[in-house]
């Protein structure tokens, strides 16, 4: 006897479908915590004072948890039809998204820290780029490998 048999018809679909949405979310959440430590790393090495850029990071809950949180959010766009020519080019593509978001909407608008985060360096772009394709990289890269 079954104990908790899958629906039948359009059930299936519905539990497929929220499985797929849990995945990429998941998967987004791990390539959160790699742009998370990317960064915490990268200041930690020196590197992002190195760049002139004043982007730091603490190895807390309350400062990573937004990051993972917001990389699982951000890991939905993975259920978009883009790029037939490998699960990594689809991780650089997307992580353009995040990006644009952060230059143009966080770092102005909610943190008032100017257009493309320049207050924080003029650099700032390059290293929020590459930290976003961490994100990207890493979440293509988990699901490839779930």
């Amino acid at each position: 006897m079954d104990i908790c048999p899958l629906p039948e018809g359009e059930g299936v679909n519905r539990v497929f479908g929220l499985r797929k949405i849990l995945f990429f979310f998941a998967a987004g959440c791990v390539g959160g915590l790699a742009y998370g430590l990317a960064i915490w790393m990268f200041g930690r090495a020196g590197i992002t004072s190195a760049f002139g850029v004043s982007i730091h990071a603490s190895l807390t809950p309350s400062w990573f948890y937004p990051r993972i949180v917001w990389g699982g959010i951000w890991g939905l766009l993975f259920i978009l039809p883009i790029s037939n020519s490998g699960l990594l080019w689809k991780g650089t593509i997307l992580s353009l998204i995040p990006t644009a978001v952060q230059l143009f909407v966080v770092y102005p608008i909610v943190n008032h820290q100017g257009i493309a985060g320049f207050d924080l360096g003029l650099l700032t772009p390059l290293l929020v780029l590459f930290f976003n394709w961490v994100w990207g990289v890493v979440t293509a890269l988990t699901i490839k490998l779930a």
